[in-house]
């Protein structure tokens, strides 16, 4: 560029010609940037020096933009924008969250659905530790024990705040080595021709039965336990037929839905947080993170 001799140029001077460019006159620029005007004019005259060029003819009523500040208008927009990115991410750093945050989840929420959750919070905050509580208790956040819980249940207590994310499928499941064994059945009443695994002193399932039309009795799952995790991992041994929430079947290879046609209800997944420490910066970085990140992995 004719009488360029440096192709480094100092960003003051580059959002001094933007905020003229934009008022049309020294004046309106430097009230727009809080500046005083001869400020801005050495500013323009030095990268109008730097350039080679005029950027601007001066009027009775302020400026006139050249055909060569208009032909570096775009490009410094370009600029303009890169710095202002620049800063938003400067905040950002400056004011990362860091701190220890506890999430409370049940026992299969926090073996299955929670670590790709959290891994991907690790990864975009670095600042933030995690302290993973397996458990089905809602006191966690009455007494404190834990900041933040992923619930199955919607909490009545009027001192949490509660977000409902997302209605999580109930399939009925076997192993295909189950299923090339009994068979698989064709309709609900063919269940009660399997073996079952249900539940030992929760009545979900037998109630759940009852709903469609079939009384079962506890004496009908032949394998019987309240541990979530056991009743999965019986699931996909290949043990029999049971119930699951649809996201596990992933993490289980070989087992299969079957009969799709089952209406069973499924099971809200509610975001829960305690009133009094939702305001705080750190709390409410892991809150908002979870409730956006737990229905996409809910869906995946």
């Amino acid at each position: 560029m004719a009488g360029s001799t440096d192709p480094r140029f100092d960003w003051a001077l580059v959002k001094a010609f933007l905020a003229v460019l934009d008022a049309g006159s020294l004046s309106g620029a430097a009230k727009k940037l809080g500046a005083r005007q001869p400020t801005l004019s050495r500013q323009v005259a030095a990268l109008e020096a730097q350039l080679g060029v005029p950027l601007f003819e001066r009027t009775g009523r302020g400026v006139t933009p050249t055909a060569m500040a208009l032909a570096i208008a775009d490009a410094a927009r370009r600029m303009e924008a890169g710095a202002d990115d620049l800063l938003r991410h400067l905040a950002r750093k400056r004011d990362a969250a860091t701190g220890t945050v506890r999430v409370t989840t049940s026992q299969v929420a926090s073996s299955y659905l929670l670590p790709p959750v959290l891994a991907e919070l690790q990864a975009e905050e670095r600042g933030i530790q995690i302290e993973l509580v397996a458990s089905n208790q809602l006191t966690n956040l009455l007494r404190r024990e834990a900041d933040i819980a992923v619930r199955m249940v919607r909490p009545a207590q009027a001192s949490l705040v509660a977000r409902k994310l997302a209605d999580i499928p109930i399939v009925a499941c076997a192993h295909q080595s189950y299923l090339a064994r009994a068979g698989t059945p064709r309709r609900p009443a063919d269940l009660l021709q399997h073996r079952l695994i249900g539940y030992d002193r929760d009545e979900t399932l037998t109630r759940g039965f009852a709903a469609l039309g079939l009384a079962v009795t506890r004496e009908q799952f032949a394998l019987r336990t309240d541990d979530q995790l056991a009743f999965g991992r019986m699931v996909a041994a290949g043990a029999g037929i049971g119930f699951a929430a649809g996201y596990n079947l992933r993490y289980w290879p070989g087992v299969v839905v079957i009969l799709p046609e089952l209406r069973i209800p499924p099971l809200p997944c509610w975001l829960a947080v305690h009133r009094e420490i939702r305001a705080s910066a750190l709390v409410r970085r892991v809150y908002d993170f979870l409730a956006e990140a737990i229905p996409r992995a809910l869906a995946a």
